[in-house]
């Protein structure tokens, strides 16, 4: 059994809901490098990715009953996993909110420059991606994943994390800014640029 069909999906949904563990492990199987990649996103590391993951697809089983079929199972699954990183984010919100960076920030790169510097961004591998926004701070990988990967607007974000409109901007600015550096601290002597 794959989630290649509708017919498939249709019954591995049917089956979750009522505690069918073959189609729990079939639909965790077929998804657990996808979502990983996205609960890695919003953690420091691999264990607490693998730990998020998991606890997601606790919820992703506890709420499949409120799966209605109408839109993309794997988009569902993942709104379910990006909300369990916020609410885990958000249990953490004294170390998410540390403002420990900001004296990094002094000088923030213009916004002209951000086509050029994601026009070289998106030449990198996925993994060193990856592997620069995790080495950002909590609440600046948490703006940047919502509002760069996830697509969520300014608004959205300050009410997921409970945080202002302006926070919400900052944070992404400095992000932006620090992946910058990030990227010409550990790149730029590898090919000789810098974004």
């Amino acid at each position: 059994m794959d989630l290649n069909s509708w017919d498939n999906v249709k019954e591995i949904v049917d089956g979750c809901i009522k505690g069918d563990t073959q189609c729990q492990r079939v639909l965790y199987e077929n998804l657990y490098r996808k979502m990983l990649g996205v609960c890695m996103r919003y953690s420091s590391c691999t264990e607490e990715a693998e730990d998020l993951l998991h606890d997601g697809f606790i919820k992703v089983f506890e709420k499949m009953k409120y799966y209605k079929h109408s839109g993309s199972l794997e988009g569902w699954i993942r709104r379910v996993i990006v909300n369990n990183a916020i609410d885990y984010l958000r249990k953490r919100k004294h170390e998410f909110l540390s403002r420990e960076d900001d004296n990094v920030f002094e000088n923030i790169i213009d916004d002209e420059d951000d086509n050029i510097s994601e026009m070289k961004i998106a030449n990198m591998q996925a993994e060193r991606i990856l592997e620069l926004i995790q080495k950002l701070s909590p609440s600046y990988r948490a703006v940047f994943n919502l509002y760069v990967i996830e697509n969520y607007s300014h608004k959205e974000i300050s009410e997921m994390l409970g945080i202002s409109i302006g926070s919400s901007k900052s944070n992404l600015s400095k992000a932006k800014a620090k992946l910058r550096i990030l990227y010409n601290e550990e790149y730029s002597n590898n090919h000789n640029e810098t974004i």
